[in-house]
């Protein structure tokens, strides 16, 4: 039992020793404010769905860097925002501009639903006008035969 226990303690001893500490960020505030309000406004181009603050993907971690790096070379916000923008186009910005391009990103979505409304409207009100027996199923003629029924099964004949 005791040699269990000293392999134990060997082996979370050998994982504290791998372990590693979390990068100081308080080191400078004002810089990781700075860093993650800018960073707050891009996109992760791996994720798509997040900003770069927020991802763990190893670009957004080397984009977070790299606007760290800006700032203390003494960049404003808008001239980092620009670099971005230039060096991997508006999809990098979470919250592109209006412009002809991305016109359509922006109001698409409420063209469609609009037009789609407006066809709902108008092909329930044609449906009202029309008279009940446009919707009733259409019964045989008199001369028409109805559907024959199934033949009676047979009995089956067993051997004795």
């Amino acid at each position: 039992m005791p040699k269990v226990l000293l392999a134990l303690l060997a082996l979370c001893l050998g994982a504290a020793v791998h372990a590693a500490d979390a990068p100081l960020t308080a080191a400078e505030p004002e810089l990781e404010a700075k860093m993650l309000s800018i960073s707050s406004e891009l996109r992760c181009l791996v994720c798509q769905n997040e900003t770069i603050a927020a991802s763990n993907a190893e670009l957004a971690v080397d984009l977070r860097n790299q606007i760290r790096d800006m700032l203390r070379q003494g960049q404003s916000e808008q001239q980092i925002l620009d670099y971005m923008t230039a060096r991997y186009g508006d999809f990098v910005l979470y919250r592109p501009p209006m412009t002809g391009a991305t016109f359509l990103l922006w109001f698409g979505p409420t063209v469609l639903m609009v037009g789609g409304l407006a066809a709902l409207v108008l092909v329930l009100r044609r449906r009202s006008r029309l008279g009940n027996e446009h919707f009733d199923p259409e019964e045989p003629d008199e001369g028409e035969a109805a559907p024959a029924s199934a033949p009676a099964a047979r009995p089956v004949k067993t051997a004795k």
